[in-house]
């Protein structure tokens, strides 16, 4: 097949002046590297293509893909990761991954617990707060944590996303909604085990890749998988594989996390991640259908490294789930 590949370069939004801060989720180059060597090694042409932009103006000057291969996160809009995939709809276009309606749900974390808890998925109690004055209304006790409702990569936090006193809720949550410029999502601090599940797949299909345990050292800021934690996850973090056939609370946290990449209608591949309450129950937390996938630093092809599974075969996963909605 001609592939074509959108994604989001860290290193040119940098050039251009934009913060490291606000470029986090977009790719290295060499991830982008990666992804053209294995889709060239199945025996595909792969043309770069870039942001969604630069993707505009090719469709604009005519050039087409048999499919595309989109991992760009987008820079503005809470429909920032829907807005390559809802381009590719208007020109019948195939892609990997999620359709725009997934996209701009899962992006809103509080949209997708909203959706997941009608579905009777374990999830956490939360509020969504647009000001700091309506986490008066919180209903349920804390600990809290709170962080931006739409972002990723541990974007907005920190130790101090655990609020312990209700009096400091409303000033805490001032201050991220001033600093991301959108919405807070307040929920139950979960002081318990946390859990990255993959996923690859579609629907009925989908299945869990494996599981790891996200294990925070010494020197890692304590209590939360920050965004300094995942930024030096080399030094700060132990991912420990762990498996749901010995260990029953990884087996509810993956039939969990399953459960609701199959609700949500997520495809192809991706992350599920969810933390354990003071009982020891996994509770979802919020799904990534447009997973990092460097090779050696994101959390997926981590995950794939330690079950032996090679990224060429990752690669290729998603390719085979994306391949059945293409009509050559």
């Amino acid at each position: 097949m001609k592939i074509g590949l959108t994604f989001d370069l860290r290193s040119a939004y940098l050039e251009m002046g934009f913060s490291e801060l606000e470029t986090a989720e977009f790719d290295r180059d060499d991830t982008i590297t990666a992804i053209e060597n294995a889709l060239t090694t199945l025996g595909h042409k792969c043309e770069r293509i870039g942001h969604a932009r630069q993707l505009m103006q090719a469709l604009t000057e005519g050039k087409r893909w048999d499919l595309v291969f989109n991992i760009a996160e987008g820079m503005y809009g809470i429909g920032r990761e829907a807005q390559i995939p809802a381009i590719l709809d208007v020109f019948n276009i195939p892609y990997t991954f999620s359709d725009p309606l997934v996209m701009s749900l899962t992006l809103h974390k509080g949209m997708t617990k909203r959706v997941l808890r009608d579905a009777k998925v374990a999830v956490s109690d939360f509020l969504v707060a647009e000001k700091g004055s309506e986490a008066a209304a919180i209903s349920f006790g804390g600990p809290w944590f709170i962080k931006p409702v739409a972002e990723g990569t541990g974007k907005g936090i920190d130790p101090t996303s655990i609020v312990r006193d209700k009096a400091e809720l409303p000033g805490a949550v001032d201050h991220l909604i001033e600093k991301f410029k959108q919405p807070v999502i307040i929920e139950p601090y979960l002081p318990g085990r946390e859990f990255t599940v993959g996923i690859v797949g579609t629907g009925n299909v989908a299945k869990v890749l494996g599981t790891i345990e996200v294990v925070l050292l010494q020197n890692a800021e304590e209590g939360v998988y920050s965004y300094v934690n995942k930024e030096e996850c080399e030094e700060r973090v132990e991912y420990r594989l762990v498996h749901g056939s010995k260990d029953p609370v990884v087996k509810e946290a993956e039939n969990t996390a399953l459960e609701a990449w199959r609700v949500l209608g997520c495809r192809d591949g991706g992350r599920a991640d969810l933390r354990c309450n003071a009982n020891g129950k996994p509770l979802f937390m919020e799904v990534n259908p447009l997973a990092g996938i460097h090779p050696q630093h994101s959390d997926l092809p981590i995950l794939c490294t330690m079950q032996n599974i090679d990224y060429l075969s990752l690669v290729e996963m998603i390719l085979t789930s994306a391949s059945a909605r293409v009509t050559l």
